[in-house]
């Protein structure tokens, strides 16, 4: 168990039990809105058997994936300032799929590049 402070990340256990709550604490932390995906999106994830929750939880934490830096650093300002955000992440059966967060937050849409 780590204390605060030491990752961005608090965890507390409630003594006594088996329950652990887990708070993550980071700056790019932001609502999601409505979250959608395409056809394409979800049939790519299946195939890698990957859960879109894998991919919602990185982009939704500021892991943006695979982006140029350039776009890394819009994206944590598009966090504050409540611009568009993208991630881009490959799957392990070599397709990738990108997340994009609306500025107003109403929502997340998962889809392939060739659909963006």
């Amino acid at each position: 168990m780590t204390g605060p402070g030491s990752s961005g990340n608090d965890e507390t256990a409630i003594a006594g039990s088996h329950v652990q709550v887990v708070i993550m604490r980071s700056p790019a932390n932001f609502q999601l809105g409505q979250v959608v995906a395409t056809p394409g999106a979800l049939q790519a994830l299946a195939d890698a058997m990957q859960e879109p929750t894998a991919v919602l939880v990185r982009h939704c934490l500021g892991d943006w994936g695979e982006v140029d830096a350039e776009d890394w650093e819009a994206n944590n300002r598009a966090v504050i300032e409540r611009d568009r955000l993208l991630s881009v992440y490959p799957l392990p059966n070599r397709e990738t799929v990108c997340v994009i967060t609306e500025g107003d937050r109403s929502i997340t849409t998962i889809l392939l590049p060739s659909e963006y």
